[in-house]
């Protein structure tokens, strides 16, 4: 088979777009591929899990929404879509303000390494199964990740870097989740992407004159693929009540916190990017948080009161704790060290602040379907 004739965006198995990605990874970077090798708390992850245990999921309490979605999946609306067209602009990236450009890469880079670490997780998983429900699931997912993927790596090329896909699956770390981590994480990595992407496109929809790049424009319907895989995840947690339920509650605030925290953190880390946007980034982060709360209402029993006195001033001293442990790192040495340590104390009390607001409690509704709405 000749893997360059055909674009990532117009083929249906994953398996045949990352043999794609191979083919075109001797031309990609080793700084690009490096950054996104990276392992820390605020870094893109690959996962594994117990594949036995989901491939022993049965749909059938949610057969009716479940049948509908895989119907939209399969229809595969976003075909052909994640490549470039006409309405792609030229990027003057030897022009592009230095620190931008830095920002930009790095949420470039971090988006693909993320977008592919979900293709290898739902690849393995329909590598493994046999139900042919959840095989036919993330085989689906999968597609739509390693497309995702492929898309971004084209506009890193342009800047004269990309990420080693192949490289990346073979060589970075994997973290173990038990099944449900996977559940919980996963339905609001995938709910909050929706929420991030359509807030930006909105804005630059809105603001067209701070769309200082084109993949922008491509944002919806990429948002809805995430809104997509969100939903199949709601539907995965109505299958058994326990896993939003009594002690499993306290689990689902942890995620929300680490999730939402980590976003702050991270977004905070670009502020020249956001500055281009046009967006201040505590607004955004707000507003992302808004979003996000509203669509998680479908699956988890709790919300986080993002309005709560505690919550702003904490997310301000775990971002400051942050800055000190990348200074400490940098700096080296006992002295760097002991900063470290010192940002490290002051970045879990400030989660510990967070996690422990009271959350919001409501009822989950009987079918967690929902369309995108924003």
């Amino acid at each position: 088979m000749n893997v360059q004739a055909k674009h990532t965006s117009d083929i249906t198995d994953a398996e045949e777009s990352l043999a794609v990605q191979e083919e075109l990874s001797k031309l990609d970077s080793t700084a690009a591929t490096e950054i996104a090798m990276q392992n820390t708390l605020l870094t893109p992850r690959f996962y594994t899990t117990d594949f036995d245990e989901m491939d022993a999921i049965d749909v059938s309490p949610v057969r009716e929404d479940w049948d509908k979605l895989i119907a939209q999946m399969v229809s595969d609306p976003n075909k052909g879509h994640f490549k470039k067209n006409e309405d792609w602009d030229h990027v003057d990236w030897d022009g592009m303000e230095p620190k931008l450009k830095k920002e930009f890469i790095d949420f470039l880079i971090s988006s693909c390494t993320a977008e592919f670490s979900g293709c290898v997780l739902y690849k393995e998983m329909k590598r493994r199964g046999s139900n042919k429900d959840i095989t036919q699931l993330f085989q689906l997912m999968a597609r739509d990740e390693a497309r995702h993927a492929g898309f971004i790596n084209d506009a890193l090329r342009e800047a004269g870097i990309a990420v080693n896909l192949g490289f990346l699956t073979q060589k970075k770390k994997y973290t173990y989740f038990r099944p449900k981590f996977i559940y919980y994480a996963t339905y609001l990595s995938e709910k909050i992407g929706y929420a991030r992407y359509i807030t930006i496109y909105r804005h630059l929809e809105a603001n067209p004159e701070h769309r200082f790049h084109p993949i922008f424009k491509w944002f919806r319907e990429w948002c809805n693929d995430e809104f997509s895989h969100g939903e199949a995840f709601a539907l995965l947690l109505k299958t058994d009540p326990k896993l939003t339920s009594g002690g499993n509650v306290w689990w689902i605030k942890f995620f929300l916190t680490a999730v939402y925290s980590t976003m702050w953190v991270r977004d905070h880390q670009r502020p020249e990017f956001h500055k281009a946007l046009g967006v201040d980034m505590s607004w955004y982060g707000q507003e992302v948080f808004r979003k996000t709360s509203e669509i998680s209402k479908q699956a988890f029993p709790i919300t986080l009161d993002i309005d709560h006195p505690r919550w702003m001033p904490n997310l301000e001293r775990l971002q400051r704790a942050n800055v000190q442990i990348a200074e400490g790192k940098k700096q080296g040495g006992i002295g760097g060290a002991l900063k470290r340590g010192v940002g490290m104390a002051k970045a879990a009390a400030a989660f510990v602040s967070l996690y422990t607001i009271p959350s919001i409690s409501h009822a989950v509704p009987d079918s967690p379907r929902l369309e995108p709405a924003y």
